[in-house]
């Protein structure tokens, strides 16, 4: 079964905007799917460097 997913409202720069949305695109993911992608790596990532100290 999927995680549960909740819709949710963020701003971010415009220039932050048209990258990921170029970064998903050559990923073949849509811009939602791609922001949760890299912020589950940069979570995963953290929390090892949190476990490391």
């Amino acid at each position: 079964m999927r995680p549960f997913k909740k819709k949710v409202s963020i701003t971010l720069d415009e220039d932050i905007i048209d990258r990921v949305k170029e970064l998903a695109e050559q990923d073949d993911r849509s811009f939602s799917q791609y922001v949760n992608l890299v912020l589950k790596e940069h979570i995963r990532k953290t929390s090892e460097n949190q476990q490391k100290q």
